[in-house]
């Protein structure tokens, strides 16, 4: 394995902390710094600026976990560093500021991935294989429920939450939308509504949208900051224990041989010939467990070495992005939104 990779965290915040606690599970790698301006107790040297800890640390990686605003210019610091960067999602405040970021790396050869951890949960990897595979035949539709209700002081703590593009649509349903596109492909069209928050923020705290993929499948997709209910991935996963876990699942995924309920993993097909006059029945399918942000740690160690490429490279990051923007621009404007060439951010609107 060769001499342990020295690794940097940055921001030490409610996800820092989380991916503090994973480096010190993975063998190979080392938290050797952590830059975050306030206060925080850890076992090894603390900066207030990224810009002092590259002159005192040399570090292998860094892993940024700062306030969205902040991840091109930390970002930008690792790459002029020559430094592999992990960096929390969404990738960017805006596609266009993430589209230089992705430049710069690119020019220089520095390997960006994005935090969108779910895909190194087992539970993802084996819905990914068992649609690849045609469990379900082809592929539909699907339904997500992202619905959850943070208390007040999640956002006292961090009053950057309050603030317009820190709502449910960029915090918490990029994350659902990548998974979609994991599953299902590429958006090429998108409509969408949302709400004013109830607590007076200046963000959303209810959207809903549907979106229409390249094979023809139509995703309805619904997220609340606000909303009590055990239907959400941080609810269903039981992923991070912080979370009480429930029994049931926030995805359906249907296609033209059965469906899939996730993350219980059920695969509802019918007997015999497939017919709603003949019973249908779902068949537990096998799946580990095992902690999506240990095994992303593991992944950038491999990366760091050359030995893999990143999951989520910062392109697959930025057409996610993409994508929630399109969403915001459906709900602001009530028309629908054509992506075109997502890679490329060709948005238009239809008259």
């Amino acid at each position: 394995m060769g001499q342990p990779k020295k690794l940097a965290v940055v921001g030490a915040g409610l996800v820092g902390q989380r991916h503090i606690a994973a480096v010190s599970q993975v063998p190979g790698v080392e938290l050797a710094a952590v830059v975050e301006p306030g206060e925080t107790a850890q076992s090894v040297p603390v900066f207030t600026t990224m810009a002092d800890m590259f002159d005192a640390v040399a570090v292998d990686g860094v892993i940024l976990s700062t306030p969205t605003l902040l991840h091109v210019e930390g970002g930008m610091a690792c790459v002029a560093h020559d430094i592999p960067v992990l960096i929390e999602k969404p990738l960017a405040a805006s596609a266009d500021d993430a589209q230089g970021l992705i430049d710069a790396a690119q020019a220089k050869g520095v390997p960006i991935l994005v935090g969108h951890h779910r895909r190194h949960n087992p539970i993802i990897q084996n819905t990914a294989a068992l649609i690849k595979d045609g469990a379900i035949g082809q592929v539909r539709a699907a339904q997500v429920t992202c619905w959850f209700y943070k208390p007040d002081d999640y956002f006292d703590v961090a009053p950057w939450r309050k603030k317009a593009g820190a709502g449910p649509i960029s915090v918490n349903l990029v994350h659902d939308v990548d998974l979609m596109r994991h599953f299902l492909g590429e958006v090429v069209t998108v409509q969408a509504q949302m709400a004013p928050s109830l607590r007076g923020f200046e963000n959303e705290d209810l959207a809903a949208a549907v979106l229409r993929f390249e094979s023809g499948a139509v995703c309805t997709i619904t997220v609340s900051d606000s909303v009590v209910s055990p239907w959400s991935w941080e609810l269903t996963s039981r992923e991070y224990p912080i979370y009480p876990a429930t029994n049931e699942s926030c995805y359906l995924i249907g296609g033209s041989k059965g469906a899939l309920s996730i993350p219980d993993m059920r695969l509802w097909q019918h007997e015999g010939e497939t017919s709603w006059w003949n019973p249908i029945k779902a068949t537990a399918m096998p799946v580990s467990s095992s902690d999506p942000l240990v095994n992303q740690i593991a992944h950038f160690d491999d990366v760091m070495r050359g030995k893999a490429t990143p999951l989520v490279t910062g392109e697959e990051g930025l057409k996610t992005l993409r994508v929630v923007e399109a969403i915001q621009m459906a709900a602001q404007t009530q028309k629908l939104i054509h992506l075109g060439n997502v890679s490329e951010g060709n948005y238009t609107a239809a008259e």
